[in-house]
């Protein structure tokens, strides 16, 4: 019979810092399987919203928050006394919040962060922006996968990989999410579990380009399996582990941020072949779009670590530099032939 983290005698005090859809139903699923959660946001009025109403119906409508979540406007208030820290912000916001975190910190508190990216202009994956920002000694861990906001609030199948180079952290954050319906992987490959959250947002946006565009399942496919080999490319080559990217971290979230239309990084690149701007896009889109800012980065690091990475180019190109999306497929489609392996 399956049990809950409560039942095991793992229930935690977390504290969530970030209260948009992803962290919300982060929030919801740990208070739902046992652990006391304080779920942060900056914005007082939306969490007296949230308090009032049980719910975060903007960002996360038609999922009740659990009697054992409480929002809270006050970092520290959040932080204090939690067992461990969940952070789950956009990538461009994550080093704000560490910086703002780290005062905060006891001595014995970890850090786990469902944040997908790499930091502008730096380029630094998440666990490098953490031991900048929050030290080396600071016992830290990352939450990725093939996982979507509103299934994961209404308690839908889910499963997910903790990364950790502590092994205990990983096994503590893998019992404090899983349950009957959210399953939880571990690995000590952060670098690659990092990777692979970065640059499936790119890719996405280049399948839904070619989606929008009305060039089918064959395109599809191609573009994934594709995208996969250079997502292994750059990984292996900033110190991944293959095997990251064949796992949920890797193409498990591929796949899901390509084919669903839930992806604000497919609904882009959807937005783009039908003739809108980035901008008119985003705004379209009314939530943050990690692949827009992610391309320039991903294609950047390619650039110098002498990777190739053409599907990445060509979006990069679409999003930042004006090449028309019909344009930037037949480039791909131009290119000569060659072995599957290369």
């Amino acid at each position: 019979m399956t049990t809950t983290a409560a039942e095991r005698g793992a229930a935690r005090c977390m504290a969530v810092l970030g209260a948009g859809s992803w962290g919300t139903a982060l929030a919801i699923q740990l208070a739902r399987n046992g652990n006391d959660v304080r779920l942060w946001a900056r914005d007082t009025a939306a969490i007296q919203a949230m308090s009032g109403a049980r719910e975060n119906r903007r960002y996360l409508p038609g999922c009740p928050l659990p009697d054992t979540l409480d929002p809270c406007a006050d970092m520290a208030a959040a932080v204090e006394g939690a067992d461990d820290v969940l952070v789950v912000v956009p990538s461009h916001a994550l080093r704000e919040c560490l910086t703002a975190l780290e005062p905060l910190l006891g001595a014995g508190q970890r850090v786990i962060w469902a944040t997908k990216g790499l930091e502008p202009e730096s380029a630094l994956l998440p666990h490098q922006v953490a031991a900048e920002t929050l030290g080396e000694a600071r016992v830290t861990a990352a939450l990725s996968g093939p996982s979507f906001a509103g299934e994961v609030g209404q308690g839908m199948p889910t499963a997910v990989t903790v990364a950790s180079t502590d092994p205990v952290f990983a096994r503590d954050m893998a019992a404090a999410f899983h349950d009957g319906v959210f399953r939880v992987y571990t690995t000590a490959d952060i670098v690659g579990v990092g990777v692979g959250g970065a640059v499936k947002n790119v890719l996405a946006i280049a399948v839904g380009i070619s989606d929008g565009l009305g060039y089918g399942a064959n395109a599809r496919a191609l573009l994934i399996t594709r995208g996969l080999s250079e997502m292994m490319r750059l990984g292996e080559k900033l110190g991944g582990e293959r095997a990251t990217f064949t796992g949920m971290a890797g193409l498990g979230d591929l796949l899901l941020t390509c084919t669903d239309d839930q992806s604000r990084n497919r609904r882009m690149g959807l937005a783009l072949a039908d003739g809108l701007s980035v901008e008119a896009a985003q705004i379209e889109i009314q939530q943050v779009v990690e692949g827009v800012r992610v391309a320039r980065e991903v294609d950047r690091i390619a650039d110098q670590l002498d990777v190739e990475m053409p599907i990445a180019r060509q979006a990069y190109r679409v999003l930042h530099e004006g090449v028309a999306p019909r344009d930037a497929v037949r480039q791909l489609t131009d290119r000569p032939f060659r072995a599957e392996k290369d």
